[in-house]
């Protein structure tokens, strides 16, 4: 997933430049602002198949949390490995997934990356380093410690993210993570996305501390805080944890102080927070927006091309819904296959 280098036109003009914009040729600015919106109008997509009744349960969308994900992605290599939550969609898609298998996995068809069997909550896509979302709170921070072991074991040189939310970090197996990975220097970079409420409970009634990444300290590791709305900002901080992993010097713990739009999730009546706050994060600090205007600013995008990519998304987002609703149902007799295996139990 990583990008080849922009060639700078002066030394001046390119350090004057905010990180990714230094980091990152044209192109791949353009596609990542594409998964971008990838990411935001596949889970519009399934907010309305919901609606529509095509998809049953429930889902926890992440709209306007999508520079987080993209950022966080941008030094990873395919064989590089993230565990994820039950708010995962945009970590699944800025890894490289493929939008047509993950609705058919939302509509419970065998052409989903689990068969039907996982739902929005449990998406995982081993072979492109997705090692699966969680529906439990830290769920995914164990393994990902587990898999960076591995990693350190087999001298692979990949390195591991584990996708959190801020209601995780008072969780037990976040404090026994962190500190296994940092007394055995292990590959792993801890991202908190933390959106400001764990269900309805603000960070401000429910965590200590001001700041998620302060407990970095306590384990001996970089603590790292971004705005988890600005892309540069988070992808900077990625690339300099991705590389301190990779050069043996263990674990960092981000920060990434983002926004959701929607409720927790789809049964959440969002009465504990404002109209007048929402509306604030979606006018001013919307990730999508703030990053299209400094594209336009910098002369990496202009607004044809930002309507090109926003028509190419809209096209892949109705194919790949076309894709889930023709695509087969399981069928009864197979309900204990691909469990364990492929085989019948």
């Amino acid at each position: 997933m990583t990008a080849a280098r922009k060639k700078p036109t002066s030394k001046q003009t390119l350090a004057n430049l905010p990180f990714a914009y230094r980091q990152y040729d044209a192109a791949a600015l353009r596609e990542a602002l594409r998964k971008m919106y990838l990411i935001r109008r596949f889970e519009e997509g399934a907010e309305d198949s919901y609606t529509r009744g095509l998809i049953h349960g429930t889902m926890h969308l992440s709209i306007g949390q999508e520079a987080s994900a993209m950022g966080i992605c941008m030094p990873l290599e395919t064989a590089d490995q993230i565990t994820s939550t039950h708010r995962g969609h945009g970590h699944s898609i800025a890894k490289g997934a493929d939008v047509k298998r993950m609705f058919a996995e939302f509509f419970g068809k065998t052409t989903g990356y689990c068969k039907g069997r996982g739902g929005s909550m449990h998406i995982a896509d081993v072979a492109g380093g997705n090692l699966g979302a969680n529906g439990i709170v830290g769920g995914g921070i164990p393994i990902a410690v587990g898999a960076a072991l591995t990693a350190k074991k087999m001298k692979t040189g990949n390195v591991v993210i584990s996708f959190f939310g801020d209601g995780a970090n008072n969780e037990g197996a976040f404090h026994e993570a962190l500190n296994m990975a940092s007394v055995w220097k292990l590959p792993v970079i801890f991202v908190c996305e933390n959106n400001g409420y764990g269900m309805s409970t603000s960070t401000e009634r429910s965590t200590a501390v001001k700041n998620i990444a302060d407990r970095a300290a306590a384990y001996s590791m970089p603590g790292v805080i971004v705005d988890g709305n600005n892309f540069s900002q988070v992808a900077e901080a990625s690339h300099e944890a991705v590389e301190r992993a990779r050069a043996g010097d263990g674990p960092t713990l981000i920060e990434s102080k983002t926004y959701r739009y929607r409720g927790h999730s789809k049964s959440d009546r969002n009465r504990y927070r404002t109209k007048e706050e929402i509306e604030d994060w979606m006018t001013n600090r919307d990730p999508i927006i703030l990053f299209e205007s400094e594209m336009k600013e910098f002369g990496i995008i202009d607004d044809a091309g930002i309507e090109a990519i926003r028509e190419d998304v809209k096209r892949e987002i109705a194919e790949g819904i076309e894709f889930a609703k023709t695509s087969p149902a399981p069928d009864v007799a197979d309900v204990a296959r691909y469990v364990y295996t492929e085989e019948q139990a």
